[in-house]
């Protein structure tokens, strides 16, 4: 497939195609008619690559490259796997610089397949296995009926929303929940480097899951104590039971729209308002504001979408929102929006990356 194609015109017509439009071309020629063609193919068939790293991550394929090259056989031969069919999806995820395959038909580990590696530092391959499950691609396939109704896709094919599915299918929800804190985990380093907890002693993560990111704050700033809040059957999977931390943490399970503990210092709200719709986040948002002290602030993380027509995480994140969750991706103003309808200012905000920027708010007045 051609490369990200920046030259098409509104109408969907390829662009004059005088210079250079045979294979040869330079990088910043026009597109043609067919490179167009092709694009357009390609990304219509775009569900097939989430299968095929579904299918990369289920039968451990980069763990069984943890000590070498491998061809498909050798591969197959290991996982229990056809092997004519396993080089087929390797070629594919190839393509996509997933694996690399070599001259001998040997199959490699690249950066983006190490993270497909159970021991990895920054694994995800939990994010990736459970995000080629049914719940989520079922999903997908009724957006049109999501953006027919303006009702969420999920409940359409469930009945149920999503949270009330995964509390019943306990399995389903053990693994929703670590492939939550494997992305977590990814992003809690720089959320932290961002931040100066220096002049904070105590932290609540509201709605934090298993506790990646209030364990990296405790880990990285030994004089601060911390609480975690989340539903009974997540915070129970905990990840806080570390010897470094022996002694100054809790976690409590809670109801966020309910109440929260109060008096900290800090409090974090990481990927929970993009999970819900705008008076929902209100509710949350005034819990978090009765709990507070004058002194305290509010440290909101999510992935801020920007104008213009750039790939960006949130755009992404805010069509996921539509097919499993009532939730939508936002722009920095109408968190802002959000913010002030619920008694805070915002005082700055700081970009990490296209999945987490930090908003940092305290209370109005």
């Amino acid at each position: 497939m051609a490369g990200t194609l920046r030259e098409v015109t509104a109408s969907g017509q390829a662009a004059d195609t005088s210079h250079g439009a045979d294979a040869g071309q330079s990088p910043g020629s026009p597109a043609t008619a067919a490179q167009v063609t092709d694009e357009l193919l390609e990304l219509s068939l775009g569900y097939l690559y989430s299968a095929a790293l579904h299918t990369a991550a289920r039968f451990h394929i980069a763990d069984h490259l943890g000590a070498g090259p491998r061809t498909a056989g050798e591969l197959a031969a290991v996982a229990g796997l056809d092997a004519s069919y396993l080089y087929r999806v390797l070629r594919l995820l190839a393509t996509k610089g997933v694996f690399r395959e070599d001259d001998e038909a040997r199959f490699h580990l690249t950066p983006l397949a190490q993270l497909l590696r159970t021991d990895a530092e920054q694994s995800l391959r939990d994010y990736v296995l459970v995000r080629g499950e049914p719940v989520f691609w079922q999903s997908a396939a009724r957006l049109h009926e999501a953006v027919r109704t303006g009702t969420n896709a999920f409940e359409s094919v469930y009945g149920v929303p999503f949270y009330d599915h995964i509390a019943a299918d306990p399995e389903l929800g053990r693994a929703f929940n670590s492939s939550m804190a494997a992305f977590s985990q990814v992003l809690s380093d720089t959320v932290v480097d961002s931040f100066d907890f220096s002049g904070c002693t105590s932290a609540v993560d509201v709605g934090g899951g298993r506790g990646g990111l209030l364990r990296t704050v405790l880990l990285r700033n030994p004089h601060m104590t911390g609480i975690l809040l989340d539903l009974e059957s997540v915070v129970a999977g905990h990840v806080l039971d570390v010897p470094e931390l022996a002694g100054r943490w809790s976690a409590v399970a809670g109801d966020f729209f309910a109440s929260v503990p109060s008096g900290a210092d800090i409090y974090l709200l990481k990927h929970v308002l993009a999970s819900w719709q705008d008076d929902e986040c209100v509710r949350i948002l005034r819990t978090c504001r009765t709990a507070m002290p004058a002194h305290g602030r509010l440290l909101v993380v999510n992935a801020l979408i920007p104008p213009g027509n750039e790939p960006h995480a949130g755009k992404t994140g805010d069509v996921l929102m539509m097919t499993v969750l009532n939730g939508r991706g936002r722009t920095r103003t109408e968190y802002e929006a959000l913010l002030a309808a619920s008694g805070f200012t915002v005082t700055r905000v700081l970009d990490t990356s296209s999945h987490a920027s930090v908003i940092e708010a305290v209370p109005a007045g």
